[in-house]
């Protein structure tokens, strides 16, 4: 009786492979640790006489229809609602309408060949091929997990779903450009409304979290000059799938520092909602809102950019930005004012430094020509008056006598130079 865990060729899964009195079975399994598992629960069956593991077993009956709706359910138990929300959308809209009636094992690799010719002709671009791939191995790769298939035919499709997207590059605005867009909305907007857009140009938050913003989250200090004065980001509001409030993009926490201007606008708003919150018998703030929509719920970013930010912007007489270049600005204006990347990258909640570097690192080019220009200050000697002609003319001569009676030694008629030099050291 022998049980392993190999790969063999034409699998894209690690497999158990059973041999047993005569009998031998290959079953596509998934990851090699599942297949551990799954290579300890066989040896024990087997040692107490079961063999139904051998018996042949019959070809999938389950259309890829049936069984992505089980798929999804475990999809949103263990990963975030965006995640199950974004394999729901493209399966909807994209996978069941061509593979939904087709049974999991008869769908072959040329047949999601046709389907990304067919994508394509429909003029669809090539990043929303890709994705719409993404789902399909994503689905299959759980039924080659579940056992009810061998092997996933959407795998390794990479070169013909290769999507070309641009390089990311922030859009920012400039120093003047922010002061314009903040005198204009101090003017026009009320105090609640400003003080969103000045959270968003001060502190770099995704607009998630801007939503999810408590009054318990922010931490004014003792005073303007005192450092300990921050926003504690700890939730992100997902509008578009769960409408509930979800870990940070980085699953955990992160300190935000406030700046002198933020605190204490935000401090004037805290006291206006203190004075209303007084009036209902509330004395407690903490777990409120610091933006909430008028019906006291997070506020739908979306709504806030096209009523307010964007006709902002309209009358400002700017060049037309997003919501979200509000972060990206912060970002840029952090490194004009000097700071290190790794600061950046803990401020704006990056994954790692090589995402700052990605988006925001084409914004310092002047400082990099600056940082080479002190290269020269520092390895090359200034230049002093010229010596007499003379004294070069004996500084060369005595340098050729050197070269010629220390190293060369002696000249014969030997070309050869390896013979030459070894004269040297006679």
């Amino acid at each position: 009786m022998g049980v392993k865990v190999r790969k063999p060729r034409g699998y894209r899964a690690w497999c158990v492979v059973v041999d047993y009195k005569g009998q031998r079975k290959t079953t596509a399994i998934g990851s090699r640790e599942a297949a551990e598992r799954v290579r300890r629960e066989i040896e024990v069956r087997l040692a107490v006489g079961g063999n139904e593991l051998l018996e042949h077993r019959p070809p999938s009956q389950h259309t890829l229809a049936e069984y992505s709706k089980n798929w999804l359910a475990h999809v949103a138990d263990e990963r975030k609602p965006c995640t199950a929300g974004f394999y729901g959308q493209f399966l909807r809209l994209y996978v069941l309408p061509k593979f939904g009636q087709s049974t999991l094992d008869s769908i072959e690799r040329r047949d999601v060949k046709e389907f990304i010719s067919e994508l394509g002709e429909r003029g669809f671009a090539k990043n929303t091929i890709r994705l719409a791939v993404t789902t399909l191995r994503a689905t299959l790769n759980g039924a080659v997990e579940d056992g009810l298939i061998d092997h996933n035919p959407a795998q390794r499709l990479g070169r013909f779903v290769k999507s070309e997207k641009p390089a990311r590059e922030a859009t920012s605005l400039k120093p003047n450009e922010v002061e314009r867009l903040l005198a204009a909305a101090k003017n026009a907007l009320e105090l609640a409304e400003y003080a969103l857009i000045l959270t968003a140009l001060r502190a770099g938050l995704r607009e998630g979290e801007i939503a999810a913003l408590e009054w318990g989250d922010i931490h004014f200090g003792d005073c303007d000059e005192g450092p300990d004065r921050y926003i504690l980001v700890r939730r992100n509001y997902d509008r578009r799938w769960s409408r509930k409030m979800l870990t940070t993009k980085g699953k955990k926490p992160r300190r935000v520092d406030m700046s002198r201007e933020l605190r204490r606008i935000l401090l004037q708003l805290r006291d206006r909602k203190l004075v209303d919150a007084a009036g209902k018998g509330k004395a407690d703030i903490s777990n409120e809102l610091v933006f909430p929509s008028q019906a006291g719920t997070p506020i739908e970013m979306n709504n806030f950019s096209e009523r307010v930010f964007k006709p902002l912007v309209s009358r400002t007489g700017l060049r037309r930005i997003r919501f979200h270049d509000l972060r990206h600005t912060y970002g840029s204006l952090l490194i004009q004012a000097g700071a290190s990347l790794a600061y950046i990258r803990e401020q704006m909640g990056h994954s790692s430094i090589q995402v700052t570097v990605d988006i925001y690192g084409h914004l310092i080019p002047g400082a990099n020509v600056g940082f080479v220009d002190k290269l020269d200050a520092m390895t090359c000697p200034q230049e002093s008056a010229r010596q007499p002609q003379e004294t070069k003319s004996e500084e060369s001569d005595e340098f050729k006598q050197i070269l010629g009676n220390e190293w060369l030694g002696g000249r014969d008629s030997n070309p050869d130079t390896q013979i030459q030099s070894l004269q040297s050291y006679r």
